[in-house]
This record gives structure tokens, C-alpha cells and sequence, in this order.
């Protein structure tokens, strides 16, 4: 079965560019909760641009009292500054239920590409291990096509997850097979090796379905741009319960 994971940080971006508390990322995270999402994913960034320090520690309360995933995605390499404590001190005091580690760099807009294990690895390796002392379980970000993909087990990843965007940029061009296929074949690559396998990145109501039918075994999928945009026309408790649908259909079929 996928899991649901729905990315808060649009939310953050709104309430930041007024100031204040509202829209409250808590009171999101319960109403996407409460509507059927499995678990909440952020991915704060040193310069705070949306999800901050103090609602990671929020967030990671709520998903421990409702006993659901917390999944903090990150930049291992990204040093401490005022305000950011750091991905692993950050995660050492949450202690998420999955840590997904993403090669951004600070003036990144948003992810955009997988790591380069041969180039990050042995960076890599020992963050892991540290992230599984806090007792995580371990995703890293690849590109689809990426022929070193079980190279992330030798590292000590528990999963990758997919970077979906040139699969969301396919199928809305109206040719989404060829990328469809890459992505399945790097997912049984992966899956050769040991590790399961996330997706995430511009999967909407529009193309998830044609992604879970096409891709074997997909665990998860963390959406939150898409998401959050179409719940500003429907809503966000429909939103989600129509991700939800999604989901279980595919899964039916």
C-alpha cells in the first residue's frame, strides 16, 4: 500500500509572508491527518523561507500523538546557522519516523535533482548512520535513470525516493510513457538492491494515478505544492480524501 505524505510547506510560505501564526501548520497538519493523509513531511531550509525550526518541533509532537510517519526532508550538507540547528541536530531532537536527505543548495527554489553518490558517498555514509541512531528509517533523493541507484544501499539507505518532476512535465506534455518507464526500471534497480521506494515531486490528482499504475511497489509519495493548490479551490479536507481515492483505486486495480 502507498502512503500518503502531505508536505506542509506552502502552508509556512503563506503564514511567512504575512507574519503572524495563520495559516496555523499545525492545524493543517491535523486537518490533513484527520481527512486520511498516513503521515506529514517538511523540509525546512537554513534560510527559514517557509517550515522554521519551531514548527518542526510542533509538527513532530503532533505526529507522535497521533502515532503516524513524520518525515523531515534536508540537506545533510547544509552547515548550522542562527535559527537552523542543522539537519541531523535538527532530526537528533525530533526524532522522526523517516529522514529524507535531499542535495539542495541554499538559493534552490525548490529540489531539483538527485545526489551524485559517486561524488557525495562517502559524505553520505556516516550521516546515515547517525540519522539511524536517532532511530529513522533513511531516504535519499535520486534522479530517475540514475544506473548507481543501489549504490544508496552500500551507503546504508533504507530507500530512495524518485524525483517525479520530469515525469510531471511528460505527461502534462502529453508523453509521460518514456519517463514513466525510466522510472519504473530505476525503481526495480533499487528494488534489487534492498531498498524501498519513495516518489515525490509535482505529482498532482492529474498524474498520480498513471504514476502508481506504472511504477511497481511505490511506498510512499510525498505531495504538497499540488496538493496545496488544489486545496485552495476544493478545500483541504477534500483534497486530501481525493488523493486518498487515488490511491486506494490504484491499489484495487
Amino acid at each position: 500500500m502507498t502512503a500518503l505524505s502531505v508536505n506542509l510547506n506552502k502552508i509556512a510560505v503563506l503564514r511567512n509572508s504575512r507574519g503572524g501564526r495563520e495559516p496555523d501548520v499545525v492545524t493543517a497538519g491535523i486537518a490533513c491527518l484527520d481527512a486520511g493523509a498516513h503521515g506529514l513531511t517538511v523540509h525546512p531550509r537554513p534560510d527559514a523561507r517557509h517550515i522554521r525550526a519551531d514548527d518542526v518541533l510542533a509538527l513532530g509532537g503532533l505526529c507522535r500523538s497521533r502515532g503516524v510517519e513524520f518525515n523531515i526532508e534536508g540537506n545533510p550538507f547544509a552547515p548550522p546557522r542562527p535559527g537552523y540547528p542543522g539537519l541531523l541536530p535538527l532530526c537528533q531532537s525530533v526524532r522522526p519516523a523517516q529522514v529524507t536527505l535531499v542535495p539542495d543548495g541554499d538559493g534552490q527554489l525548490t529540489s531539483d535533482h538527485g545526489f551524485d553518490f559517486g561524488a557525495d558517498g562517502h559524505r553520505l555514509a556516516p550521516l546515515i548512520a547517525a540519522l539511524h541512531a536517532t532511530g529513522a528509517r533513511v531516504s535519499v533523493f535520486v534522479d530517475v535513470g540514475n544506473p548507481h541507484v543501489a549504490d544508496a544501499a552500500a551507503l546504508g539507505a533504507d530507500r530512495v525516493e524518485l524525483y517525479t518532476g520530469p515525469y510531471a512535465e511528460a505527461f502534462a506534455a502529453g508523453a509521460p510513457q518514456p519517463a514513466l518507464d525510466a522510472a519504473a526500471h530505476t525503481a526495480v534497480l533499487a528494488q534489487a538492491a534492498g531498498l524501498q521506494v519513495n516518489a515525490g515531486h509535482d505529482l498532482s490528482q492529474a498524474n498520480l494515478a498513471a504514476f502508481l499504475a506504472g511504477v511497481p511497489a511505490v511506498r510512499e509519495v510525498s505531495i504538497g505544492h499540488a496538493l496545496i493548490g488544489e486545496a485552495l479551490y476544493a478545500g483541504l479536507d477534500a483534497t486530501v480524501r481525493a488523493y486518498c481515492t487515488i490511491i486506494d483505486t490504484a491499489h484495487r486495480t
